[in-house]
């Protein structure tokens, strides 16, 4: 989720704001009367802010809605007069909220895909358009993630199922417990291992959700039996609404690599080289049991 090595004076981040509507989906833009142009919301990264929270809070404060990112859409890169700009963009989900008028905004509308075609004012905002209906909306989102560092395997001498989170594993822990948030998670299950239960509590205890437990994701669990352990993602998979997974190394690669291959969809994953650091999270959209698209956030900030 890095910026490429092109140069980059200006970071910032939106979504394609979207909303259920009587003839479709409707998409939010937003009038500003400084440029007098339209276009997606969109906002500068605040000091030490990272993509994913700037989009959420930007959406927030442009159009008084509130949202829940889905899929990533991608880079759009152009000149300003500071220099090199980069907004990153998301597909989002509209959860609530009011617009409220201000001096930066003073018009959103709600729009259908083609009249926000015809409605906004930039290319980038064309192309960046043009990549939400491509990707279109995932019936679910699975947020697969490794668990956070755990203490030295060596200096342990119990059960290894038993061994805890380190301390920097905690502070991953409520790292994530952050970034994973800004997805609206409906339901959270994990690996029955300490360390990945404990990666998962602080956002279980932010939102006032169970963890429920899917031993088929443990290592012992899936490669005792793969296939039981895929199907047991696609059970997952096929419940609507956004679920987050807790599971370990030794599986995540295998069970992206098993998604990529029988997907449908061209999906844009080397399968020579899957990484699954630790805290990490691979946010994949399906379209039923489909993998539709997978984005990777190596770090728990996002």
């Amino acid at each position: 989720m890095s910026t490429n090595s092109a140069r980059v004076d200006v970071q910032a981040a939106g979504a394609v704001l979207w909303r259920p509507g009587a003839g479709g989906v409707e998409l939010a833009l937003v009038h500003r009367p400084r440029y007098d142009d339209w276009s997606f919301p969109k906002g500068k990264l605040d000091p030490g802010e990272t993509m994913p929270f700037a989009a959420v809070r930007e959406v927030a404060e442009e159009t008084g809605v509130a949202a829940r990112l889905g899929p990533l859409l991608g880079d759009v890169r152009y000149e300003v007069p500071e220099g090199h700009k980069l907004v990153r963009y998301w597909s989002a989900q509209a959860t609530g909220g009011e617009f409220t008028p201000n001096q930066e905004i003073d018009e959103l509308r709600w729009v259908s895909p083609d009249g926000a075609r015809d409605l906004l004012s930039y290319r980038h905002d064309l192309d960046v358009l043009a990549r939400f209906r491509r990707v279109g909306l995932p019936t679910s989102l699975v947020l697969l993630v490794r668990h956070a560092k755990a203490g030295s395997r060596s200096q342990w001498d119990a059960d290894d199922d038993l061994r805890p989170l380190s301390g920097t594993g905690r502070e991953q822990a409520r790292q994530l417990a952050a970034l994973l948030a800004l997805f609206g998670p409906d339901r959270i299950v994990s690996a029955p291992l300490v360390r990945c239960r404990q990666t998962v509590a602080p956002l279980a205890e932010k939102l006032g959700m169970d963890v429920l437990d899917v031993p088929q994701l443990s290592e012992a669990g899936y490669w005792s039996d793969p296939d039981a352990g895929m199907a047991r993602l696609r059970e997952i998979a096929a419940e609507p609404g956004v679920t987050v997974v807790c599971s370990q190394g030794g599986v995540i690669p295998d069970v992206i690599a098993r998604l990529v291959e029988s997907s449908r969809h061209r999906i844009g994953v080397d399968l020579a080289d899957i990484p699954s650091r630790k805290a990490s999270t691979w946010a994949l959209g399906f379209d039923g049991a489909d993998l539709r698209t997978a984005d990777y956030y190596p770090r728990p900030t996002g």
